[in-house]
């Protein structure tokens, strides 16, 4: 006992007080839209497995759009892209409320207005029941955002065993058509007020399992969303981002 004490002193306080840095270099992060001319080549479609890229030819220009929501940063498209129209993006700040954000475009698009947003009533603490359906590297870094690193405890944020202590749902997966009605019986357990969070680009879109003999959906097909967090699978930060902004205590972190 006395050594594990002697230890821990000597550790210190390990979580991060510096909240969403910008990730390491060796980490891609996901890929975002420059104002850099597109030149329609096609290689970053040609180059991306879940069809997340589209190109849309006008009459002078072309313009790139990129849905975060089919996204699995497979480095893919930016790889690809010589004009430097997709690059890497190392912001942790990439959660939104709404599905539509994800998409991003070299056109300008309307960010998020958080002044018209209703308070939250999970300001001050949020018990939250994780509902894995089949992403288990997702659901990893749920649990990871809660060691002493990223500490999301110390925002009042309790995990809980039960949809009948929870004020909102985590889903970390695709929805398979099986499992959608134990997720709506798992959603109509909790009271009134209640959220759902989407982590990952499986639970967003269902992504390449959309294709398979499952069936699969992203959560939103199924019951109300309120936070859609992308990445496959997000980063701890980007998960505090998406828990914080349910809560009402970050903003939106503008996208082009």
């Amino acid at each position: 006992m006395i050594n594990t004490l002697f230890q821990l002193l000597r550790s210190g306080n390990v979580t991060q007080k510096t909240l969403f840095p910008d990730l390491a270099d060796y980490n891609r992060g996901l890929p975002k839209i420059t104002d850099a001319d597109c030149t329609g080549c096609g290689a970053c479609t040609e180059a991306c497995p879940t069809n997340a890229i589209e190109l849309r030819h006008g009459e002078e220009s072309i313009a790139v759009f990129l849905d975060r929501g089919k996204c699995i940063a497979c480095g893919g498209c930016t790889s690809a892209c010589e004009t430097g129209t997709i690059v890497e993006d190392r912001s942790t700040q990439v959660a939104v409320r709404n599905r539509e954000d994800l998409v991003l475009g070299s056109v300008p698009l309307q960010n998020a207005d958080d002044s018209k947003v209703a308070p939250s009533p999970f300001r001050k603490s949020l018990h939250l029941r994780v509902v894995s359906t089949g992403d288990n590297a997702s659901d990893l870094e749920v649990g990871a955002a809660n060691n002493p690193v990223f500490d999301v405890s110390r925002f009042g944020v309790h995990f809980v065993a039960s949809p009948r202590f929870a004020d909102g749902l985590i889903v970390c997966g695709p929805v398979a058509h099986a499992m959608q009605e134990p997720l709506r019986r798992c959603y109509e357990a909790m009271a009134e007020p209640r959220l759902v969070i989407a982590v990952g680009t499986d639970a967003i879109s269902g992504c390449v399992h959309t294709r398979s003999y499952a069936q699969a959906v992203g959560v939103d097909a199924v019951l109300p969303t309120s936070i859609y967090v992308p990445g496959s699978p997000p980063h701890p930060w980007y998960i505090l981002h998406g828990i914080l902004l349910a809560m009402g205590r970050t903003s939106v972190h503008p996208s082009k």
